[in-house]
């Protein structure tokens, strides 16, 4: 079923999950599309305070810089035929009488109607219906980017990878494994992972001591990739930190938070590296009907 098929998106997110689960098992994993911090501020104001994916542009601006660029998203939008302003005559017809007024003397009675594509709406509410969502973070010496998979079904995931300079990628994935390795390659952008190790176990004290032996010391100290990949849910979950040098991978693996054990660190081959966050990708089973 190809998307612009699918359902009303106002319809029961059960039923829209369905639809966009089959749509998928039809065609597998496809990109969406793209918006900028400025365009998503637009569309869905309230993200930006109700959603985990950052708007590292937006946070650089100030409040009078920031309505200047919403100005300019929005006509983006409408010229990439993403959104079509139902009443533009209305707000052309506005905007032309009150040329020249202060801005606080402008009648503001007149709402901006905007009518979204497909892609754009199925994007925006994923985004905020998730069973469950995972962030990872990537750190390097050119700066931090993000990628966020949003969990809805077994053949449902939501991939939403930001740059530093605020751009949203979005896709869709079909299965865990494939979400899986849109953020294995966020964590090992060249994959320079190789082959498993032995795993040594760790404890808290290690941790906050770092003393964590000679290798894998020498491995934090060299590493030109930090990945963190957590998983967000009600109760805190595991944390996967990993680092990547131009020669190996090493993952530092915490169950929980402030367990006194569990914490293991081994080099990974990209096969366990990929199981590992398809692990931490699984959904909670659904809870059986009485």
């Amino acid at each position: 079923m190809p998307l612009s098929e699918l359902p009303q998106l106002d319809t029961d997110i059960s039923q829209l999950r369905g639809a966009v689960t089959e749509a998928l098992a039809d065609g597998g994993s496809r990109h969406l599309l793209r918006l900028t911090d400025e365009e998503i501020a637009v569309l869905d104001p309230d993200s930006l305070r109700e959603c985990v994916a950052p708007t590292p542009r937006l946070a650089e601006l100030s409040e009078q810089e920031r309505e200047w660029t919403y100005v300019t998203a929005l006509r983006s939008l409408v010229s990439r035929e993403a959104v079509d302003v139902a009443n533009i005559e209305e707000l052309d017809a506005l905007i032309r009488r009150t040329e020249g007024t202060p801005e606080a003397d402008r009648p503001s009675d007149v709402d901006l109607d905007l009518r979204m594509t497909t892609e754009v709406s199925l994007a925006l509410t994923l985004r905020r219906t998730a069973e469950r969502a995972l962030v990872a973070e990537q750190h390097t010496a050119g700066g931090t980017t993000h990628t966020v998979v949003y969990g809805h079904t077994p053949g449902l995931y939501l991939v939403e990878r930001v740059t530093g300079g605020g751009l949203h990628m979005f896709s869709l994935a079909a299965s865990a494994a494939d979400a899986a390795e849109v953020v294995r390659l966020a964590v090992d952008p060249f994959e320079i992972a190789d082959k498993d190790g032995p795993v040594r176990q760790l404890t808290p004290e290690q941790i906050a001591t770092q003393d964590v032996g000679t290798r894998l010391s020498e491995v934090i100290d060299t590493s030109l990739v930090v990945g963190q990949v957590v998983r967000l849910a009600d109760v805190p979950g595991p944390l996967l930190t990993t680092y990547a040098t131009d020669r190996e991978v090493w993952t530092v693996y915490v169950e929980r938070p402030d367990a006194p054990a569990g914490i293991e660190a081994r080099p990974v081959g990209p096969g366990t590296l990929g199981t590992m966050l398809q692990a931490l990708l699984a959904l909670p089973a659904p809870e059986a009907e009485e």
